[in-house]
């Protein structure tokens, strides 16, 4: 049988967010290709825990530095380490960001603007930093992990939904602007993945694989996704056999989204 030679060895990702859940998920994953990964989280001692774990499955280099995607400063400093540490940047994951669901008079001021800069500033800044890098290197990608809320918003969903459909906007106008630096620029549109998100927000109910089995229903294909899937999904975008695919949103749902 023939392997599907991803081509990845070598090359330097940031995973944003990627202490645990779908983050660690798909740092491991890029590890097993031969990625240098560097993540960051807010909690120290976790994320060292997911770097140790990391390095032990694959063998690979992992860099794991603390830092609060709200603050600019601290997007600096771990990009700046990331540089120094590997010369550039080829792969960018803007994954850090948490479900935020609420009826539209519920949320105040503080509440935007922490979840703006928690989704949108801070892949902003990311891209920002790491582009002129990728430019250098002749090229790179970048994916946004966004939700099916920023395509079909349900109500009281606020203010997630709206974060995310400007990601999904953000990923469109990079995708255009830096086609011609070969910086391909893609989305995935999350579902109902397994993810210490959901186990964080049913902690009270009990069993969470009977969680995920009754949640289950809602998703055509009868299952809810893994988080290994999702970073197969993100290996494959990044990789060489995905460099004529760029701007896309993609569904990682099982079907269950109402849109394409």
């Amino acid at each position: 049988m023939d392997v599907l030679e991803l081509g990845l060895a070598g090359k330097v990702a940031i995973v944003t967010g990627g202490s645990e859940g779908l983050g660690r998920a798909c740092a491991e994953r890029l590890a097993r290709e031969g990625v240098h990964v560097a993540i960051c989280a807010r909690r120290k001692d976790v994320l060292e825990n997911a770097a140790s774990a990391i390095r032990a499955a694959t063998g690979n280099e992992v860099l794991a530095m603390p830092a609060d995607v709200t603050r600019a400063d601290d997007i600096q400093k771990f990009v700046d380490a990331v540089i120094a540490r590997w010369g550039g940047v080829d792969i960018l994951v803007n994954n850090a960001g948490t479900s935020a669901a609420n009826p539209f008079l519920d949320i105040d001021d503080k509440a935007w603007q922490f979840d703006i800069d928690l989704k949108l500033m801070a892949a902003v800044r990311f891209c920002r930093l790491v582009v002129p890098s990728m430019k250098k290197r002749g090229g790179g990608r970048i994916v946004n992990v966004t939700n099916l809320g920023g395509k079909a918003p349900q109500a009281k969903g606020l203010p997630t939904s709206v974060t995310r459909a400007a990601g999904i906007n953000l990923t469109k106008s990079l995708s255009k602007e830096y086609a011609p630096d070969k910086i391909l620029v893609n989305t995935i549109c999350i579902g109902l993945i397994k993810s210490m998100q959901w186990q964080r927000r049913v902690k009270d109910a009990g069993d969470m694989e009977k969680y995920y089995r009754d949640a289950a229903v809602r998703v055509p294909i009868g299952r809810v996704g893994e988080a290994s899937e999702f970073g197969d999904l993100v290996a494959f975008l990044v990789s060489d056999r995905a460099a004529f695919i760029s701007g896309t949103a993609i569904n990682l749902d099982g079907g269950a989204s109402a849109v394409v």
